[in-house]
């Protein structure tokens, strides 16, 4: 490093507000910002029910009034659907870091609503076991709950030292749980405005109650369904069978090709750009104690199924899948009716990591099922969508703060995981805005998230204030 720019960075550092105070407010003020917390969770901000457009406006001016107290240009922008809310907050210098932070403020609907211990739209603390206190209400864990954690953090850096520690951008949308059909075009319309060094996503889990986590992956996803008809008509198998194709029995037959006896996945190309996981994550994963019988065990099976050689959680969070969805052909009814059924559907789904392409694979999987089609025959396809697997690297420094930043907050360290699922914003930041994601939650896997009783661990709630006020504190050095 040149000895001027080493000399500059000590000087920024000495500049740095301290960390400390920071935490100190966060714990002295945690009943104040619960307060401010129940007051969004109980705004019915249901994204997907055209009946509560004005509890969605009403939660993003709530929001904006709240990022003006503590200095942020907040402003909410309409959409075609439900508003955004964005809001600026300079850093110490023109040059300083910028981070973009994104939640979002509606909610899933509540129904069954007989199902509730409490009102939904009620929110309290309760104390569900000794020593163990949770956040009631929903949206209290997605994502209202999650992104007032960052909120919360800002406030106190400001309150303390009249500054955050780098820029700030915030990004709120109100269509998550609906699609977020808004959310592209007005990205690409205000890509120059929402543009920062990397995004900060905060709708992931913890690992476990003591164990912080960092998503480093994503899988991506390719949905097709798949159609084979053959005669005519239904037909009477007393009659015609024998003679006649049969599209349930081909297709099963082509279904079951897909995989061999190792559970890999025979489609000529589907592993391209599939990478190996580098040794030391895998090891890491290794010490987090899932074995086949925990993972398995509360789901009634015990033994793995996938790609022999593999953990769970490395086929979980590394390896890509494919999956029958359902399957529907014949007579399906009460009793037994012999037929043999006129054609047969599939539905699949493609699980992708790494650098495999949605395109190729969708088209691999249609020659597939081509070449193995017999005569009599015919097969149409029905694509549901298709997003690639976003993969950080493991060693990217902004990962690497994070991580450290975590792991002195908590009572265990942090770790690096990877997310079976799709959070299709992610491949949006990446496509629109040029960004990488830093994927930080707090939740946990019993938080009954779109279900009833939904609930957040105040624990949580507490120290996630306090991790992001870490993180930031450590982006911005």
């Amino acid at each position: 490093m040149p000895a001027r720019l080493a000399a500059r960075l000590k000087e920024y550092r000495k500049e740095m507000p301290a960390l400390s105070p920071v935490l100190d407010h966060i714990d002295t003020h945690l009943d104040d910002s619960l307060e401010r917390l129940f007051a969004l969770l109980r705004i019915q901000s249901i994204s997907t029910d055209p009946d509560y457009a004005a509890e969605c406006r009403k939660a993003a001016e709530w929001l904006v009034a709240e990022l003006k107290t503590i200095g942020f240009d907040a402003s909410v922008r309409d959409t075609s659907g439900h508003p955004m809310v964005v809001a600026h907050h300079a850093g110490p210098s023109a040059d300083s870091p910028h981070v973009l932070f994104y939640g979002h403020y509606d909610v899933q609907p509540v129904d069954p609503i007989e199902l509730w211990d409490n009102p939904p739209f009620d929110p309290a603390v309760r104390e569900i076991e000794p020593g163990r206190k949770v956040i009631t209400g929903r949206g209290s864990s997605d994502d209202k709950g999650q992104l007032m954690l960052f909120v919360e953090a800002c406030r106190a850096f400001k309150a303390e030292h009249g500054q955050l520690p780098c820029r700030v951008t915030i990004l709120f949308e109100g269509e998550e749980e609906s699609g977020s059909p808004s959310l592209k075009p007005f990205l690409e319309a205000n890509r120059e405005e929402l543009k920062a060094d990397f995004a900060l996503v905060c709708d992931t889990d913890m690992f476990d109650a003591q164990t912080p986590s960092i998503c480093a992956s994503l899988r991506g996803l390719v949905g097709v369904e798949v159609t084979v008809k053959a005669a005519s008509r239904d037909l009477h198998s007393g009659m015609y069978g024998g003679p006649a194709a049969n599209p349930i029995r081909i297709l099963a037959g082509i279904l079951a090709d897909i995989h061999d006896e190792n559970g890999q996945v025979t489609i000529p190309g589907f592993y391209d750009g599939v990478e190996e996981t580098p040794s030391q994550v895998l090891q890491s994963w290794q010490t987090l104690g899932v074995t086949p019988e925990s993972f398995l065990g509360p789901i009634g099976l015990s033994v793995p199924a996938g790609e022999k050689g593999r953990s769970v959680l490395e086929m979980v969070w590394a390896r890509p899948t494919a999956e029958f969805n359902g399957i529907t052909g014949g007579y399906t009814g009460k009793g037994f009716k012999t037929v043999i059924a006129a054609e047969v559907s599939a539905k699949i789904s493609f699980r992708l990591v790494h650098k495999q392409d949605p395109a190729k694979i969708a088209e691999a999987f249609q020659k597939f099922v081509r070449d193995r089609l017999p005569a009599d025959c015919a097969v149409e396809f029905h694509p549901h969508g298709g997003s690639p697997a976003i993969q950080l690297s493991y060693d990217a420094p902004f990962l690497t703060s994070a991580k450290q930043a975590l792991s002195e907050e908590w009572p265990k360290p942090a770790v690096t995981i990877g997310g079976g699922g799709s959070i299709p914003i992610v491949g949006d930041f990446r496509t629109y805005l040029g960004m990488e994601s830093l994927l930080v939650g707090f939740a946990l896997s019993d938080d009954r998230i779109h279900s009833p009783n939904e609930k957040y661990e105040l624990n949580s709630f507490h120290r996630g204030q306090r991790s992001w006020a870490r993180i930031l504190d450590a982006l911005s050095r």
